[in-house]
């Protein structure tokens, strides 16, 4: 039994804030590493406490290269100041639509590859929340626990407090459509799914879709949204079928580029997302909610913690 004393919690710069959340929910505080910069951009990182012995969870986002590194610095400083276990939690894992290679393409699978990277610092127990795919969880041999986080739950009760009426959830492929399903089940509300096909790195065609969304008011879910080309086009989708009104959905809230003025500009009024992404808040076109809970609620299962 993990005693509650043991366990010290950390983030990278880029999680700071889903730490601060996810300590409220736990019930441990968050310990803030030392960090700074030097002149020449070089970070300087170091413990501000005694880690050996100690059971360490990282809470870290991974959507740059920065960020990315900065995690792997963390947990090779904590395998190397004798931590007893190195326990990651990632809300957002960059690069994780690049899962694989089209055969003789050259490309760089760097969803597999970098998590490969995260693996080979030797975590002890690494978490995901909503993954894009679950094939990168699979990028080590098996030394390394790890564990997909669905987030499902926080997002049927964001809709709830909505208080929405006729609705349908609509899935911008079939892919994607068992997630909105299960989604769907627990709101007791109709689904359905369009057709997209991608014949680029960024650009998709989205077919026809189902007459359910007719006389209803059309809630386009997904895993994240990017620069939303593909839901840009369901969104018309939905349009020619009959819906009352489209709003948007998706756990990771990238948002590239002009994205947010491109769905404004189509008359998009809402989009509901988690706060996984780093400086993701509530505001006039957002409706974010929390993905502490999920984390929190993981963590305590993980640690025995009650």
């Amino acid at each position: 039994m993990v005693q509650r004393e043991n366990i010290v919690l950390i983030s990278n710069r880029s999680a700071a804030d889903m730490a601060v959340k996810v300590s409220l929910e736990l019930g441990v505080p968050v310990t803030q590493m030392d960090v700074r910069t030097f002149a020449d951009g070089e970070l300087y990182h170091a413990f501000p406490c005694d880690i050996a012995g100690c059971d360490l969870v990282i809470i870290a986002n991974t959507e740059d290269d920065s960020a990315h590194q900065e995690l792997i610095d963390l947990i090779a400083g904590a395998r190397y100041w004798n931590a007893r276990s190195v326990n990651v939690v990632i809300p957002y894992l960059g690069y994780s639509t690049m899962e694989r290679a089209k055969p003789e393409s050259g490309e760089i699978p760097k969803g597999i590859t970098r998590t490969r990277q995260i693996f080979r610092a030797r975590p002890d127990y690494v978490a995901f929340l909503d993954l894009h795919s679950e094939s990168v969880m699979h990028a080590h041999t098996g030394e390394v626990r790890t564990r997909h986080l669905w987030t499902e739950q926080v997002a049927a009760a964001k809709i709830r407090r909505m208080e929405l009426t006729d609705i349908v959830l609509v899935s911008p492929d079939y892919g994607f459509s068992k997630r909105v399903a299960r989604l769907a089940g627990l709101l007791d509300c109709p689904h359905t799914a369009a057709n997209k096909d991608r014949y680029d790195i960024d650009k998709t065609i989205v077919g026809q879709l189902s007459g359910a969304v007719k006389g209803r008011h059309a809630i386009i879910c997904d895993d994240m949204i990017r620069t939303g080309g593909s839901m840009l086009q369901t969104v018309d989708r939905c349009c020619e079928a009959g819906a009352v009104s489209v709003m948007m959905m998706a756990t990771h809230l990238i948002l590239a580029g002009d994205a947010r003025e491109r769905f404004v500009d189509r008359g998009i009024s809402c989009i509901i997302g988690a706060d996984t992404y780093p400086g993701r808040t509530s505001d006039d076109l957002l409706r974010v909610y929390s993905v502490a809970p999920v984390i929190a609620d993981e963590l305590k299962r993980y640690f025995r913690l009650h």
